[in-house]
Order: structure tokens, then C-alpha cells, then sequence
């Protein structure tokens, strides 16, 4: 279970720059639930994650994972219970070494190892078959830099490293923002086959509200650093683009846009 409790986060503190976008926020997501979290640019959603991930701390209040509070603690603690995928296909990668490094790299976080040990000859089989799993080829292009593959297929391997060993929380920070509409599918489809087949709790931002209402079990909506919506169950399958899409206007209506 994710518990953010009483958040408060105030940017530029102290500058006429002053911007409050939390106050006494509070979000919990259920063990094993995936949730898809849509809003305006500015609404929120990147910074909870920076929150969660550690590479923000909140002013106050506190960031609990399974009980375990995790507020202060340092971005590479957090990582070995917290997957993420990034906008960037280039960011969940190191561009330079090749496929079966990367996933050497991602299946020892948190380990001390030696490059040549992890690079054992029993891995290959195995490293091979994860990635045939994935459906684009990439069992045959093992050996190459990962800065040679297509945008898609990086973010597919960029999925598949951040979830390699367990993990108790994925973070999806509009990972299909990048992408054409074909791979984007694809990807999409590669994500709910891994977060229902892992059972991995998911919190997914996305600007596209097409996969926000297909996929996963609650839709929450953030304006202004609060949630204005939030479905889930019979509610959140009940729910329609153009739900989402009335409330946008409404919202920018009141905004005077």
C-alpha cells in the first residue's frame, strides 16, 4: 500500500516567484492497484511522483510504502522497491551498453557486482527469452548499443528492466508521451500484461485519457494540486473519454480559458 499523507510543497519559497501546489494532500493506492492519474500541465501529477521517488521531498507530511515510511530517505533506497518509466525512452537505459548489460545492470540493483560476473553465460538464455516475451525481435539484436534501437523498443526494454527484480511500486511518467500511436498500443498492451502478471502496484500519469479509461482500476483526476475525480471499480469502467473531456472544459472555463 502507497500512503501520501498531508503533503505540503511550496516551490521558489521566499521569491515573488511563490508557488503552493500541495497543501495537506493526501493520496493512498491500495496494494496491487493500478491507477491512472490525468490532469492539466502544472496539476500535479509529475510532482507526486518526484515525491514518491525521492527526487522531491514534500515540506510536510510523509510518503509511506507498506507502513514503511520513506519521506526522507535518498532516491537510490527508494529504487530498490521503486521501479519507473520514464516520458524519455533515453532515460530508462544506458544508451552505450548493449541489451544484455542493461538488463545485467536493472537485475542486480541494489547488489555490488562486478560487470563480468553478471555477465554470466547461464544469463544469456534466460535474457534472451525475456525479451522475446516482449514480441519486437529484440532477442536478435542482444549484442548491439541500446542507442541503436527505435524509440518503442527502448521504452519496451526500459518496462521490462525496471521490473525485472520484484519491486512493490512502478511509477509510469507518461511513458507513451513519446511514442506513435501503433507503438504506443503496443506498449500500453506490454504494461498491463506485466502489472497484472506481477501483481505490481501502478501509479500511471498519462495526458491520454483513451488508455487513462482502458486501462487500469481507478482514474483519478488533479487540478491545482488537488484531486477533483476519483473512480474506481463499476464507477471508474462506467467512465468515458468524454466524461473526462466535460470535465476539462468545465475546469478550464473556471480558469477563464
Amino acid at each position: 500500500m502507497l500512503d501520501l499523507l498531508h503533503i505540503d510543497k511550496t516551490f521558489h519559497h521566499g521569491t515573488a516567484n511563490e508557488t503552493t501546489l500541495f497543501s495537506d494532500f493526501s493520496l493512498t493506492i491500495a496494494r496491487g492497484e493500478f491507477v491512472a492519474v490525468v490532469g492539466s500541465n502544472g496539476s500535479g501529477k509529475t510532482t507526486v511522483l518526484n515525491l514518491i521517488s525521492g527526487s522531491l521531498l514534500p515540506d510536510h507530511g510523509q510518503v509511506l510504502l507498506d507502513g514503511e515510511d520513506m519521506t526522507n530517505r535518498p532516491p537510490y533506497r527508494r529504487a530498490r522497491r521503486i521501479g519507473r518509466v520514464y516520458q524519455d525512452p533515453a532515460l530508462g537505459t544506458v544508451p552505450h551498453m548493449t541489451i544484455r548489460e542493461n538488463l545485467a545492470l536493472a537485475e542486480n540493483k541494489g547488489k555490488p557486482y562486478g560487470l563480468s560476473l553478471c555477465l554470466s553465460r547461464k544469463k544469456n538464455a534466460y535474457y534472451r527469452e525475456l525479451v522475446a516475451e516482449l514480441g519486437l525481435g529484440l532477442e536478435e539484436k542482444m549484442d548491439i548499443p541500446v542507442s541503436l534501437l527505435s524509440g518503442g523498443q527502448r521504452q519496451a526494454l526500459s518496462l521490462l528492466m525496471s521490473t525485472l527484480t520484484p519491486v512493490d511500486l512502478l511509477l509510469l511518467d507518461e511513458h507513451t508521451a513519446a511514442l506513435d500511436p501503433k507503438t504506443a498500443d503496443r506498449v500500453m498492451a506490454l504494461t498491463e500484461r506485466i502489472v497484472r502478471e506481477k501483481g505490481i502496484t501502478t501509479l500511471m500519469v498519462t495526458h491520454n485519457l483513451r488508455y487513462a479509461v482502458e486501462y487500469g482500476d481507478r482514474i483519478c483526476m488533479f487540478h491545482a494540486g488537488k484531486i477533483l475525480l476519483d473512480r474506481g471499480g463499476e464507477e471508474k469502467k462506467a467512465t468515458r473519454v468524454d466524461d473526462l473531456l466535460s470535465l476539462f472544459q468545465s475546469i478550464s472555463i473556471e480558469c477563464g480559458n
